[in-house]
């Protein structure tokens, strides 16, 4: 979203005037590291991470912060290729001194009953690493991708594990993702968003409806991680256009977020330098907060600029990947008619997919379109407790 990527702040959720976003301009900044965890059965826990990843490298480019991240990926050994690494590499080929990758384990999926010496051995392996990277002080992030399916395979010591990242550097922030995070991990942190799938039996029964409308996913609820999610989802797109399809382009289109202060614009912008047939983004809307009953005319010129470009690149067929980032707060403050949105992605190209984000009071009818809608849902988060958003990672 906007003061953080992804919450409204605790006047926002208490006041009867509904849906807010808090710009990027407005937030103050803790100093202060927080432990993350994304856990449950819905997509978007890696996304989330990549999303993390992709902040505080812009931070670091636009701002020449002394700011590194650790991309620490369990079960996702060298034996598979995935989207986002041709994007990841990239941005280590520009920014070697801002981010560092290890990928640990074997690709394929097993239970605990098929755990090999060598899965066991490769968990603590990249442990280790994240141990020494943790008590070096030397990343402000540490990102441990599918570290809760390691401990839900019993890989790991959990109280090694708990111990390790309750006593961190204290501006060290650490993202764990995965299904099945630990409760004595879940105890200890400052921030638990649960991606819960959501099912649509319209879709499932409708075989014709489901092969015209595939490829549309929805990020909604009240948790954290819907536009980080976005983001990581966007990177693994760019990826995909290194290193497969020439011509897999991709537009990333957001709402409600005019101005700036946005630290993932300046890597978004390294990769546009880099690879300008692939990378298409704009942000739309004032750098104010706009409450439902008083929005102002430029609200709604603005939003209907942005959905007029969303329109005609989705119709086009021209992009492989479409970004539509806090679409559903802008139809739930009635910035935009539901229809038309509707009737573009039911004529969408086939080869399109379609990533919409945003929390909204009441759920418009092209939800029932979505062939992944994952709820973020929020146990726990700083914000609750008065702790402000940080840049390159919040927003």
């Amino acid at each position: 979203m906007t003061k953080s990527q992804d919450t409204i702040s605790k006047d926002t959720t208490r006041s009867s005037r509904g849906i807010g976003i808090v710009t990027a301009a407005d937030s103050k900044e803790r100093s202060h590291g927080q432990l993350h965890i994304y856990d449950g059965e819905g997509k978007g826990k890696s996304q989330a991470a990549l999303g993390v990843v992709l902040r505080t490298i812009g931070l670091g480019i636009c701002e020449q912060r002394r700011t590194r991240v650790l991309l620490l990926r369990f079960l996702k050994g060298p034996g598979r290729a995935y989207d986002e690494d041709a994007a990841i590499d990239a941005l280590q080929q520009g920014f070697p001194h801002l981010i560092d990758q290890v990928r640990t384990g074997r690709a394929d999926f097993f239970t605990a009953a098929e755990a090999t010496t060598f899965d066991s051995q490769e968990a603590n392996r990249g442990w280790d690493i994240a141990k020494g990277a943790i008590a070096s002080a030397l990343y402000s992030v540490v990102v441990l991708d599918e570290l809760n399916p390691v401990l839900d395979l019993g890989l790991l010591d959990i109280n090694d594990v708990v111990n390790t990242l309750t006593n961190r550097p204290p501006g060290m922030e650490i993202i764990v993702t995965g299904r099945a995070a630990p409760i004595d991990l879940i105890k200890v942190a400052d921030l638990h968003s649960e991606m819960r799938a959501h099912r649509r039996p319209s879709l499932e029964e409708d075989a014709s409806l489901r092969s015209s409308v595939g490829g549309i996913e929805i990020y909604t609820g009240e948790g954290k991680g819907k536009s980080t999610s976005a983001l990581g989802k966007a990177l693994q797109a760019i990826g995909r256009g290194i290193s497969q399809d020439k011509s897999h382009r991709v537009l990333i289109l957001q709402w409600l977020k005019g101005g700036s202060g946005y630290t993932e614009d300046a890597a978004i912008a390294a990769l546009q330098k880099s690879y300008p047939h692939l990378v298409d983004h704009l942000r739309s809307g004032r750098d104010a907060i706009v409450w439902r009953g008083q929005q102002q005319q430029i609200d709604y010129l603005e939003a209907e600029r942005a959905w007029e470009i969303a329109r005609a690149a989705i119709s086009s067929g021209l992009y492989k990947t479409v970004i539509l980032d806090e679409l559903n707060p802008s139809v739930d403050l009635e910035l935009l008619p539901v229809e038309p949105i509707v009737q573009t992605l039911l004529r969408k190209p086939a080869e399109t997919e379609v990533i919409i984000t945003g929390r909204c009071k009441n759920q418009p009818t092209y939800f029932d379109l979505a062939s992944v809608h994952s709820e973020m849902v929020c146990h726990r988060h700083y914000a609750e407790q008065g702790v402000d958003l940080k840049r390159g990672v919040d927003y």
